[in-house]
């Protein structure tokens, strides 16, 4: 009996509303300390592109880490415009940086101190050329038009 009742399509879309709204309950904040949201606000704001990862883009520990630096690779960003930290090296900054951007999964993009999204949203935002359009809209890379030939 319980196993339909969990099934159902109203009963699944309560759990997620139930979920998201704890997610963003300032019970669920606390475990972020305010030193380590400063530092991880600073590390958002410090380079125009930021990708917090598993592993680095010479050797990406997840499939969607991989992804994301293989799309990012296709804009050629400068390096004095783009970093990286690897979750894996901090627990304090694996789990900080999900409460952070209330999102659950990681990789994670910010471009210009604003948070893009994950593997599946920059995937998306490449195919439809709006991750391109961002970029140039932030001067990290060049508009097309500007492009040397």
């Amino acid at each position: 009996m319980f196993q339909n009742a969990l099934r159902t399509p109203v009963s699944l879309s309560l759990y997620r509303s139930n979920v998201s709204s704890c997610l963003r309950s300032q019970t669920f904040r606390r475990f972020l300390s305010q030193e380590s949201r400063t530092k991880i606000q600073a590390a958002v704001t410090e380079y125009p592109v930021v990708l917090f990862m598993k592993g680095n883009p010479e050797q990406p520990m997840c499939g969607f880490s991989r992804g994301v630096v293989k799309i990012l690779s296709a804009f050629d960003i400068p390096p004095e415009k783009f970093k990286t930290y690897n979750v894996l090296e901090d627990l304090e900054l694996r789990t900080g940086i999900k409460e952070f951007s209330e999102w659950p999964t990681i990789p994670q993009l910010y471009v210009n101190g604003e948070f893009v999204g994950g593997s599946d949203i920059a995937l998306s935002m490449f195919q439809s050329g709006e991750l391109e359009t961002l970029l140039e809209q932030h001067g990290v890379i060049p508009k097309a038009s500007e492009s040397p030939s």
